[in-house]
């Protein structure tokens, strides 16, 4: 027989060998022994029968130890795997290569709890940073379904991300083409606004998904308002320096000119200059940094103050919450400016209503004015549909509500007027 006939695969394998090996040889010698001591042969098969089944029973117990040191081991073994890291194997020797071999098992054991615990404390925060931003995250688990989102979830689906909770990228729209992924071409057009970008985190030692949706609208518009604040830098600054000694030459020569006729001209002049640089100055401060003051506000007292300031005109105000979460008087001031532009639209009537949904506050304006005949070009700078505007007080009202996390939109109704939509982040 050759070699690799007797070569043991397995450690069962080799221990049987070896044991059978010995019990015959044992059993062989014994019944030799007996037969020399002229034992009848009956007598030396029922002897040799016995001690054949005392060294098996031995030759079992001697092997079921040793298996039981490596079955125990894997039990743990197992338990790890499922990443069940308190559950120890109790050793069958505490000495020797067996106890040495569990005592590594249960550091291992334990360096793994300590990694899961980090990796746990990883994806805690992973999922808290999620919460706090809002612009859409989403989580695919590694079955490729959507495990998690934040609130902003509603901006681009309108409903609860929970109603999709376990849905594919393509019930939600999304393609992945050349390593990047977008909205499919026949989805709703405001979400090609957004550019998504993508990353990945371990969650429960699986690969997860992570889509960020950047808002490429603001963006775009934050670069247009740079380079507005640019230009008016420069056309307030050459502007001013040609206004100041107009209108200090201006003021000059009415104090030396008898002329009323003089008089009069020379104060237009310095009256429009005066205008000119109050109208620079107010202008310049549209897209600047607010400093916001945000704290709970009574709607019932904001009602009341509204109320206050208008009359003529029907103002109707219904409200299904107690408080909204804004700087008081640059709310109000928008407001304000909002049912001002729709009674100077020939409204009689203004409806505001004020409720929370999608997890927002919102705040809607209807009035039956005549609407806007180019809602395109509402908060472009200068442009105004009014024979004494100056193009600045919806861009001032955007920019207000911006820098309150929030958005603001104006849509044409179906019969007359138009609709405000202001919605603000609930705090």
């Amino acid at each position: 027989m050759s070699m690799n006939l007797l070569k043991s695969k397995s450690l069962e394998t080799y221990i049987i060998r070896r044991l059978v090996a010995f019990l015959v040889l044992v059993v062989g010698l014994f019944s030799y022994i007996l037969t020399e001591n002229h034992w009848a042969l009956w007598d030396v098969a029922i002897v040799s029968g016995l001690l054949s089944l005392v060294l098996a029973f031995s030759a079992y117990r001697f092997m079921y130890r040793i298996m039981a040191a490596f079955e125990r081991g894997l039990l743990q073994i197992e338990a790890v795997r499922m990443e069940d890291y308190n559950q120890y194997a109790k050793p069958e020797f505490n000495k020797g290569q067996v106890g040495e071999f569990h005592q590594e098992l249960k550091v291992l054991s334990e360096q793994l709890l300590t990694q899961k615990s980090r990796y746990d404390q990883h994806a805690f925060l992973v999922y808290q940073l999620i919460d706090q931003l809002n612009t859409p995250i989403l989580v695919f688990n590694q079955k490729n379904q959507l495990a998690y989102a934040n609130g902003a979830f509603t901006l681009l689906f309108d409903q609860p991300w929970q109603m999709y909770r376990h849905g594919s990228p393509k019930l939600l729209g999304l393609i992945k083409q050349d390593d990047t992924w977008q909205f499919e071409a026949d989805s709703s057009s405001t979400n090609q606004q957004w550019q998504i970008s993508q990353s990945e985190f371990i969650d429960n030692a699986e690969a997860n998904l992570l889509l960020v949706f950047t808002n490429i609208e603001s963006a775009l518009r934050s670069s247009q308002q740079n380079a507005w604040q640019q230009i008016i830098r420069v056309m307030g600054h050459e502007i001013r320096n040609s206004l100041t000694p107009v209108s200090s030459l201006a003021e000059s020569l009415s104090t030396r000119t008898e002329s009323s006729r003089d008089q009069k001209a020379l104060a237009v002049i310095s009256e429009r200059c005066h205008h000119l640089q109050d109208f620079i100055s107010r202008y310049s401060s549209l897209s600047q940094k607010l400093n916001l003051n945000s704290q709970q506000v009574s709607v019932n007292q904001l009602i009341d103050r509204l109320k206050g300031l208008f009359s003529g005109f029907e103002l109707k105000v219904s409200a299904s919450v107690e408080w909204l979460w804004a700087d008081q008087a640059f709310l109000e001031q928008v407001l304000i400016n909002l049912i001002k532009n729709a009674n100077e639209a020939g409204a009689d009537k203004v409806a505001m209503i004020i409720n929370e949904t999608k997890g927002q506050h919102l705040i809607q304006i209807i009035d039956n004015g005549h609407g806007f005949a180019n809602l395109e070009n509402l908060f472009v700078p200068l442009f105004t549909t009014k024979q004494q505007g100056q193009g600045i007080g919806l861009s001032f009202c955007r920019n207000i509500i911006e820098q309150h996390e929030g958005s603001i939109e104006l849509i044409n109704n179906v019969d007359l007027g138009v609709t405000v939509s202001i919605n603000l982040p609930v705090k």
